[in-house]
């Protein structure tokens, strides 16, 4: 029976011994995540439509990870402010970002000069859901009730009316933009700092219009203050049954309309991946939640269950699809 000299067998253990100590941290980066509270940094302000997503699945989400879930605001830019904060962050999954289609999809292809791949250095969580908007208009300045009529008047004067928008590069934004590039409307974009700031822009008469998110305009349309026109999914919405899809209008450019966002949580790149599938769990196991989920969808939204891998792909095919729309738009934002 071969036996190694008992210098080489010292040598052998050692180099078990430091194997293993190298390994620790990793182990226990899988095991003991989260150990402290976990900051999830918003793109966009208090009020928002984001916000109020994020305010909805904190507490179910701290309990189900064991530690504190803390907010921080960390605006501007269209989300560029806080994407940029957190892809510099420490990669350990103690700082998070709640980004949407716009913060890591179509801000790639408006912002030219980002300091950060959104991409490459993030890590996508878990999405939460995806957000139905609708085309919202202040009937006092817009007196229509049709899309068909909407379009009708915006096409008899051009340059005649301002629609308002979430800011620069914003889904609310997007949307619209699309909208008009596909049906050839010429309007004037007014972007607002946030959500709430942009519906009292159309609640004031400021701006005619909005491609909101549902969730943000129902409490308006309940009293009577809005008009909504169409919505900007393939199906109609099931908290608005009465609202037709845009594609229903049967215009011309409008067949197969679709312009839908999600929101979602990112990590720094080189977060540890069991650290990742941890947290993408407890987001799952949150949003099935009977109350969570009803909560969530009944306000026009559409909870997504997706693993991280599946979710990467509906990232990158979501920042292809909004390079061609911004590219056919000639949407400029630097």
């Amino acid at each position: 029976m071969f036996h190694l000299p008992s210098y080489r067998r010292l040598f052998a253990g050692a180099v078990s011994v430091a194997a293993l100590a190298l390994a620790a941290p990793l182990v226990l980066a899988q095991t003991d995540f989260p150990s402290h509270p976990i900051n999830v940094v918003m793109t966009f302000p208090a009020g928002s439509g984001v916000d109020v997503v994020a305010r909805t699945v904190q507490e179910p989400l701290s309990k189900a990870l064991g530690q504190p879930i803390v907010i921080e605001y960390k605006v501007g830019a269209a989300g560029n402010v806080a994407s940029e904060y957190v892809s510099r962050a420490k990669p350990d999954g103690y700082t998070v970002v709640f980004g949407t289609a716009a913060t890591h999809g179509s801000n790639a292809a408006l912002y030219k000069k980002l300091p950060f791949d959104v991409e490459a250095d993030f890590v996508p969580v878990a999405p939460i859901l995806d957000v139905s908007n609708v085309l919202t208009v202040n009937p006092d300045v817009m007196n229509v009730r049709t899309f068909k009529e909407f379009v009708d008047l915006v096409r008899a004067n051009p340059g005649k009316y301002n629609y308002a928008s979430t800011g620069n590069g914003t889904g609310t934004h997007m949307a619209f933009a699309e909208m008009n590039s596909k049906l050839g409307l010429n309007m004037v974009h007014v972007p607002y700092k946030g959500g709430p700031e942009a519906m009292q822009g159309v609640l004031k008469g400021e701006t005619c219009c909005i491609m909101n998110q549902v969730q943000t305009v129902l409490t308006q349309y309940k009293a009577g203050k809005v008009r909504l026109l169409a919505v900007t999914t393939a199906k109609r919405v099931g908290v608005i049954q009465e609202v037709p899809t845009i594609a229903e209008s049967g215009i011309p450019g409008t067949q197969g309309f679709e312009s839908t966002t999600w929101f979602a949580i990112f990590a720094p790149k080189g977060t540890d991946a069991g650290v990742v599938a941890k947290f993408n769990g407890a987001v799952r196991n949150v949003l099935q939640m009977p109350e969570v989920r009803a909560k969530l969808e009944g306000t026009g939204n559409t909870v997504r269950l997706e693993t991280p891998d599946q979710f990467r792909v509906t990232v990158r095919n979501n920042r292809a699809k909004w390079a061609e729309v911004v590219e056919k738009a000639k949407i400029t934002i630097d």
